[in-house]
């Protein structure tokens, strides 16, 4: 390997407890209106993007590392708590664009759940809380939801070249979605 290949090492900065990381190359900033199309009732979040000056709904701090065999990304995600008619604030979920990729979030502060679902139809929902670590295995997508009154975060690692397919997300949906009414959680499933 000549060393115009070789990746120098590195070190960052977290803050794991407000869920930032210091001095991101990519931050991405998903705010209400990027969630159209996401939650069951559309008309409620076209009311909370007017009465709450499109808010953020959930960010991802990102180190830019090479999507190359044998590197590994990581990030920090900060899921927003708050409801859509009764929906807990979710992320947009997504497949690996290289679906043989698996994933893992150790959550940081926070509680909700990872709704996991195949493209078989397969559906799983597994607790997210603080000091819990969720695996994400191969050809599964996946969607944090905020079900607490804090933001849920977590930090993130996989594949550096695993990518991220939302499309199919957003062709397909979840087949279940979790609602918080009167504190009590419930989990749905739409079939």
């Amino acid at each position: 390997m000549s060393s115009e290949k070789i990746f120098p090492p590195f070190g960052t900065n977290l803050d794991l407890i407000h869920g930032v990381m210091f001095d991101p190359d990519i931050h991405l900033v998903r705010r209400a209106s990027g969630m159209r199309g996401h939650y069951r009732n559309s008309e409620a979040l076209e009311e909370l993007i007017r009465d709450r000056n499109d808010p953020i709904h959930y960010e991802v701090f990102e180190k830019d590392i090479p999507e190359e065999s044998g590197h590994l990304r990581f990030s920090i995600s900060k899921l927003q708590p708050g409801v859509i008619d009764g929906e807990c604030f979710m992320t947009k979920g997504h497949y690996h664009s290289i679906p043989e990729s698996a994933e893992i979030y150790l959550c940081l502060r926070g509680e909700g759940y990872m709704l996991l679902k195949t493209s078989a139809g397969e559906c799983e929902v597994v607790a997210m809380k603080e000091g819990r670590l969720v695996y994400v295995p191969p050809f599964w997508a996946h969607r944090s939801v905020n079900t607490g009154g804090e933001p849920l975060v977590s930090l993130c690692v996989y594949p550096a070249g695993a990518g991220h397919n939302y499309g199919d997300i957003e062709r397909e949906g979840f087949p279940k979605r979790i609602y918080k009414r009167e504190g009590k959680i419930d989990i749905l499933s739409l079939k």
